[in-house]
């Protein structure tokens, strides 16, 4: 295993500037060796095979992700904004799971059934729908599983006028607004249910990150997406994800389709103590979806596996520091950092410590400092915060105003460098 360093930086304004720095740990690494990779300068043998099993998916854009880490194990067009259909539901149901967290909203409300919901989304509109009856009032816990197992479109409508008082609001307000909290940063959303409206659009990607952040953030309510089924105005339903039925450990999450964005699907499966997420959109049919989904998780289920990159504590990479009586810091991370690699071969990956700086001391052991990314080929893997290993005191007068000028004497050279 090769490892060099290098830093890049870039310049901000006059007084007071801070850099864009970038410490880079370029890490090959042998996906037969067990062992832990060394921020220190070294080289550790491992198997020269090249990478072997990639997967050759039919859907227009999927990704497949490793739930613990978020660790990228294949993706097509990831990025590409599209239509999320009834996937999109998983949204209003991450709003709604949030307000009752927070004790704004209790599973046991009561919420009326508007002529509104019911005609645009129950019995009258001939789509997904729950069947609540008009002007009939639906506990939380009821609309939920409307949503989630039967796909009701209704349902969604329910929670949404009663939650913001009309539907376009709890949208382009509470859903955007929830969405970039949580660190959706393209999405965007016309209603609540994801009936076809030019507004609502989502990338595979966005998907993925939104069904981890439900998973691991609402255990509990994260069972309601593994029920077969749900009875609600004496009809029963069953649950519309076909993975439940078809693969081992599947237990959720959501299928979606409308004219414009095809068919879709999010899913999820735990198989041997490993969790998988895979999201496909924009195949031509249901039976597309369901078997493209499953060869999708079948092929990450059998060809990778967990490794740890860096053990807690140990040194990840450096961050320079400024006005410091140390010159740089060492970082580290409190978890272990692991990264999903191929069972069998060798998968090169290139590992960067990313912080904004130099680093003004003092600076606390356990602070936060920046990121370290790792890249498999192009696609970005995984990511995780890094902290300061270790104090760093104040530094002398003199060795603020050496770094003050230092800092200073760079800023006008690469000033002068861009200029050119």
């Amino acid at each position: 295993m090769a490892v060099e360093t290098s830093s890049s930086r870039k310049s901000g304004s006059a007084t007071g500037r801070r850099w864009s720095s970038l410490l880079a740990a370029l890490v090959a690494i042998a996906v037969g060796w067990g062992g832990m990779v060394h921020a220190a300068n070294n080289s550790v043998q491992g198997a020269k095979k090249e990478v072997e099993g990639g997967f050759d998916g039919d859907a227009p854009t999927a990704i497949l992700i490793e739930a613990s880490s978020g660790s990228v194990l294949f993706e097509k067009n990831a990025d590409e904004l599209r239509a999320p259909s009834s996937m999109m539901k998983l949204m209003t149901a991450e709003v709604v799971f949030n307000a009752i967290t927070k004790g704004e909203v209790k599973l046991t409300d009561e919420y009326r059934v508007s002529e509104n919901a019911w005609r645009k989304g129950g019995a009258p509109s001939g789509g997904s729908t729950m069947f609540a009856a008009i002007h009939s009032k639906v506990p939380v816990e009821d609309l939920l599983r409307g949503a989630i197992i039967q796909s009701g479109n209704d349902s969604c409508m329910i929670l949404a006028e009663a939650m913001a008082g009309n539907e376009r609001t709890f949208a382009t307000e509470m859903m955007t607004k929830r969405a970039r909290e949580i660190g959706l940063t393209r999405s965007t959303f016309g209603n609540s249910n994801g009936l076809p409206d030019p507004a609502n659009k989502m990338t595979v990607r966005e998907l993925a990150q939104l069904a981890r952040h439900i998973i691991l953030t609402y255990p509990e309510f994260y069972k309601m997406f593994g029920e077969r089924e749900f009875t609600w105005n004496k009809i029963r339903q069953q649950n519309r994800n076909p993975l439940l039925n078809s693969l081992e450990g599947a237990d959720g999450l959501k299928t979606g389709h409308t004219k414009d964005g095809g068919y879709g699907l999010v899913g999820s499966a735990v198989q041997d103590g490993l969790r998988l997420i895979v999201v496909v959109n924009g195949l031509e049919d249901a039976g597309d979806r369901a078997s493209e989904a499953k060869k999708m998780l079948e092929w990450g289920f059998r060809n990778f596996e967990a490794r740890t990159l860096f053990a807690p504590q140990q040194t990840v990479g450096w961050a320079k520091v400024f006005g410091g009586d140390s010159r740089s810091v060492k970082l580290a991370s409190s978890e272990p950092i692991k990264v999903m690699v191929q069972k069998n071969g060798t998968d090169k990956l290139i590992a960067r410590v990313v912080y904004t700086g130099p680093v003004r001391a003092p600076i606390e052991a356990g602070q936060r400092v920046g990121v370290v990314k790792v890249w498999r080929g192009p696609n970005l893997a995984m990511e995780a915060p890094v902290f300061a290993a270790e104090p760093v005191a104040r530094g002398s007068t003199m060795r603020r105003a050496v770094d003050g000028v230092s800092e200073l004497v760079i800023g006008m050279f690469r000033a002068g460098v861009e200029k050119l």
